[in-house]
């Protein structure tokens, strides 16, 4: 009763193809469908960016416990000089 039956959206289809032709709609449909792919393909550029950067947690390299703990021989003779 309120919705649209097959025979009217048929009629509105016609009167489209009349209206712009089939070699435009063609056009217009391979437009969208290249739009719609470059839209996928900057999502998903932009979720791997995103997944690089949670990877690491700062650009410099990690040091080992081992070379935090023990400063080098030069470190203590300057820190001794620092101190007197």
């Amino acid at each position: 009763m309120g919705g649209i039956s097959i025979w009217q959206l048929l009629i509105i289809a016609v009167i489209v193809v009349l209206l712009f032709g089939t070699k435009k709609l063609r056009n217009m449909g391979g437009d969208l469908g290249s739009a719609v792919k470059g839209f996928k393909k900057a999502m998903g550029d932009d979720e791997e960016k995103h997944a690089d950067k949670t990877d690491k947690d700062a650009d410099f390299q990690q040091k080992s416990l081992d070379e935090s703990a023990e400063p080098s021989k030069s470190d203590k003779t300057r820190n001794d000089k620092e101190q007197v």
